[in-house]
């Protein structure tokens, strides 16, 4: 029999599954994307180092192949398995395919970096349901212009983070809850004025689905996520392939 993590990927690779992965595969960990040559790996490596909030790596499978081996049990195909990627060219973005196979290289790294998909489903178990999964929605994410990224050769960028609106209370208990996985972003990174993260409009992502209105005493909580490599790679030019998950994917 297979498991809810198998299922999902098989509805994946076969192409029946195309849009977001929130809410999926609930009770496993989900990870996020990143493929490059192997000679852009050892400063993307480090950049996650200097960015363990935004890029808390799982796994680096080494080039050539697409098969983790430590994280994830089972035949798994990174080619194939998730429901969109992004190809990124000379700090491009230039699709958004649903395989990669046609494209993939024996040079190409890749590196699983952990996901807050993987805490939502905990969110919801305490009480604590994020408005994005209870409204089987993607979650919204957004560039951070007063909050850059650590830059290494080639990557710098805007940090990006995912947002959660709670009360005050309730913010204090999600916060407590994922404080508890930093290798899923762990606890948020700012609460309140989305202003100071330089955000002029919560209405209006960067990625994902728009939040719709803060309902009455709730307060935005921002968690970082990984989806910051995908705005480092649109300014990393020397950088000539890469591909990632698509945002929420």
């Amino acid at each position: 029999m297979q498991s809810a993590a198998q299922s999902f990927r098989a509805l994946c690779r076969s192409g029946e599954h195309t849009s977001h992965s929130s809410g999926h595969a609930k009770g496993y960990a989900q990870a996020n994307l990143v493929v490059l040559p192997s000679v852009f790996a050892d400063d993307f490596a480090r950049f996650c180092e200097l960015n363990p909030k935004a890029c808390p790596v799982l796994e680096v499978i080494p080039a050539g192949s697409p098969h983790p081996s430590k994280v994830c049990n089972g035949n798994v195909d990174l080619r194939s398995d998730l429901p969109r990627y992004r190809v990124f060219r000379n700090g491009q973005l230039c699709d958004e395919p649903t395989d990669v196979t046609s494209i993939w290289r024996d040079d190409l790294v890749s590196f699983l970096i952990g996901c807050s998909f993987t805490f939502d489903s905990l969110l919801a178990g305490a009480g604590l349901p994020p408005r994005h999964l209870a409204a089987g929605r993607n979650v919204p994410m957004y560039r951070c212009p007063a909050l850059p990224a650590a830059r290494v050769g080639p990557f710098a960028g805007d940090l990006v983070v995912s947002l959660r609106p709670y009360a005050p209370w309730d913010a204090d208990r999600a916060a407590a809850l994922t404080a508890r996985y930093p290798r899923f972003h762990g606890a948020p990174v700012h609460r309140g004025d989305p202003g100071a993260l330089g955000i002029a409009d919560l209405r209006a992502p960067d990625f994902g689905d728009p939040p719709g209105e803060l309902g009455e005493g709730e307060e935005p909580v921002f968690w970082a996520c990984g989806v910051t490599p995908q705005v480092a790679l649109l300014g990393a030019q020397e950088v000539d392939f890469a591909i990632t998950h698509a945002p929420g994917h």
